[in-house]
């Protein structure tokens, strides 16, 4: 690299020399141990895979496949005639070839067991590209989801303004519609670009019986064969994802009029503004422990906010449906009369879906946190962001996973902490947007007991983590970026966010003026449930005067952490990749 020049005042300048990367001190002496004269030799690297990366199955055609891959740095001489020197194996370790999850994602999970085993990617509002009040609707938003692995698409369906046909759009609100059929058209292209695995369309409906009617026939023709619809009207279990592999799935209630659902959408909104506030900070706020949130709940908890599609009636309504709707409906809706407690009951019989606001979750998790997790484990269970998140912000995704619930709904196009979980998450099973749940979570005990995370639980495992160095930001940003008069002051967040006895977050000290930090800093993470805990990375800019620059995060789920040196990429807020930010760091279960 060179020397960087800052502007002070119009008569002074301040000239700072910025160093190239060099290889930690604990990099040099691992180098030590696996080499001979300066030269890490095919059998050396084999030998440092499996004793340092922990990676068992590790040949020596593995280690010469290294070697060759950087071949094309050999004009930079750092290639012994034998081996690797201490450059190269440093280039190595801090090399796209050296990530902490698979490089060549795969799905290991087992894929047979029914749907409700798994949690499964959902989007909440999939159309629209911003905030929830006046941004337009489009299918664009639903095109990208599912681009990423997304597995459940949310559509609000309401009667265009001649009433002939049908738009989606957010209800209430000053959204911009889109059609219906340009959305049903962009799923059917993307539904199986990112993953084989099914779709799953929820609707929100606000439609009379002819625009069902109308529906019906769009979906079925537009869809065609990829369509799964059951043999019966209600399914006694729901089928695995492996059976469903490229079919399409209805999910929703068969609802009641259009008019008087937003009516009740209108009461639930009216209810919840002023309640809170949005997410702070430009990159989320810190994320909401189940530790600090109101374990109360009462039937007027419950009863308020529920989606419209969610509330059995026994009106007329029901009678005038559109049957050739009905029959498209494989995943029935719908929330019983009654409280929590009655929402709650497993029947045997058949199986059905369920959606809480999160806040209702939230309240409900104290008391009724056990009937959670048995009703997950044979039903599905949707938690969705509550009415105040008019920004498009979303919540802690962790209090729904923790209780079984497959189909925590996030908006996609926000961003922030929240959404950065889950992101991780989903990398797991490789990214194919279903993550086996915990054998736990799916148990019951010989006295009916089961999973409860509010429980501190023996530590099964710690992580250790060592946070060596971080490089990238000096190709990736402009030099006055962060500070308009010097180098950055970088210092990282590390943490771990799962059961409330696991969950904490870290700090590094901060190094002044470094474009290329070297912190060498050592941290553990006791674990209780591992299966559950997702590793939180953040890279922040200190600054003296205003809120801290942010620099880079990353979100990996431990169950699926590659031991050893690795080179781990950052993102940005919304969760794309830089092109060249990235930390080297060290993992290792103890």
């Amino acid at each position: 690299m060179s020397k960087q020049t800052y502007r002070v005042c119009f008569c002074f300048r301040r000239r700072f020399h910025v160093a190239a990367s060099e290889a930690p001190d604990a990099v040099k002496s691992m180098f030590d141990q696996y080499s001979e004269n300066g030269t890490m030799t095919v059998d050396h690297l084999h030998r440092f895979l499996i004793e340092v990366q922990k990676e068992d199955k590790a040949s020596k055609e593995d280690a010469q496949a290294i070697i060759d891959s950087l071949r094309e740095l050999k004009h930079l001489n750092i290639f012994q005639r034998r081996g690797l020197n201490l450059e190269a194996f440093f280039k190595y370790l801090f090399g796209d070839i050296n990530p902490p999850l698979s490089p060549t994602p795969v799905v290991h999970h087992d894929m047979t067991a029914p749907v409700s085993h798994y949690f499964i990617y959902t989007g909440h509002n999939s159309y629209l590209t911003g905030n929830q009040l006046n941004s337009d609707c489009s299918d664009v938003p639903i095109i990208r989801a599912l681009q990423k692995g997304v597995r459940v698409i949310e559509l609000d369906i309401w009667p265009n303004s001649k009433k002939d046909n049908v738009d989606v759009l957010h209800g209430g609100t000053m959204t911009a519609p889109v059609e219906l059929i340009k959305c049903l058209r962009s799923i059917k292209e993307y539904a199986f670009v990112a993953s084989e695995y099914p779709v799953v369309i929820t609707l929100e409906d606000h439609l009379t019986p002819d625009l069902q009617a109308k529906v019906a026939e769009m979906v079925t023709q537009t869809l065609g064969e990829i369509l799964f619809t059951p043999g019966s009207e209600c399914l006694k279990e729901f089928p695995s994802p492996e059976s469903l592999k490229r079919r399409i799935i209805i999910s929703t209630k068969p609802p009641k009029e259009y008019l008087e659902a937003k009516e009740e959408k209108e009461k639930e909104n009216d209810s919840q503004r002023g309640k809170g506030s949005a997410d702070e900070e430009a990159w989320g706020k810190e994320v909401p422990n189940l530790k600090s949130l109101n374990s109360a709940c009462d039937k007027d908890d419950f009863d308020g906010g529920v989606d419209n599609d969610e509330e059995d009636s026994d009106d007329k309504s029901q009678h005038n449906e559109a049957p050739e709707y009905r029959k498209l409906i494989a995943i029935h809706a719908g929330k019983p009369k009654g409280g929590l407690k009655e929402c709650l009951k497993v029947d045997p019989d058949k199986v059905r879906r369920l959606s809480l606001s999160e806040q209702q979750l939230e309240n409900a998790v104290g008391t009724y946190g056990n009937d959670i997790v048995r009703f997950t484990q044979r039903n599905l269970l949707r938690i969705y962001p509550k009415g105040i998140r008019v920004d498009s912000s979303n919540y802690n995704p962790l209090i729904g996973w923790s209780h079984g619930a497959q189909m925590v709904a996030f908006n996609m196009q926000g961003h922030g902490r929240s959404l950065w979980l889950m992101h991780g998450m989903f990398k797991a099973n490789g990214g194919c947007g279903y993550v086996k749940k915990p054998n736990f979570l799916l148990q019951t005990g010989p006295h009916n007991e089961v999973f409860d995370p509010k429980v501190k639980l023996p530590v099964k495992k710690t992580l250790k983590v060592t946070v060596y160095m971080g490089e990238g930001w000096y190709y990736d940003f402009p030099h006055t970026h962060f500070d308009a008069y010097s180098p950055p002051d970088f210092y990282a967040r590390v943490g771990i966010a799962g059961v409330p006895a696991d969950t904490v977050m870290k700090k590094t000290k901060t190094l002044e003026d470094n474009w290329i930090p070297s912190w060498n800093e050592e941290f553990e993470f006791p674990l209780s449930v591992p299966e559950l805990a997702l590793l939180r990375i953040e890279v922040h800019e200190y600054d003296m005067s205003e809120k801290d620059d942010f620099g880079g995060q990353t979100c990996l789920p431990v169950s699926e952490l590659k031991q050893g040196i690795r080179a781990v990429p950052l993102h940005d807020r919304k969760g794309e990749r830089y092109k060249s930010v990235k930390l080297l760091m060290h993992f290792e279960f103890i």
